[in-house]
C-alpha cells in the first residue's frame, strides 16, 4: 500500500489550547480550533473585516 501524505500550512488563532487524544492504536490525534480573518472593501469602499 501507499502512503499519501500532504502539507497543510493553516495561519490563523488558537481559539483553545488543542486538546491531544490518543486512539486504541497508539497513535495520537490533535483537535484544535482555528479562526481565520478576512478583509475586504465593501461597494462603498469601507474596509470590512470578517473571522470565520
Amino acid at each position: 500500500m501507499n502512503a499519501l501524505r500532504n502539507k497543510v500550512q493553516l495561519i490563523g488563532h488558537l481559539g483553545n489550547d488543542p486538546e491531544i487524544i490518543t486512539l486504541e492504536s497508539g497513535k495520537k490525534l490533535a483537535k484544535l480550533n482555528i479562526a481565520t480573518n478576512e478583509s475586504y472593501k465593501n461597494h462603498e469602499g469601507e474596509k470590512v473585516t470578517e473571522t470565520q
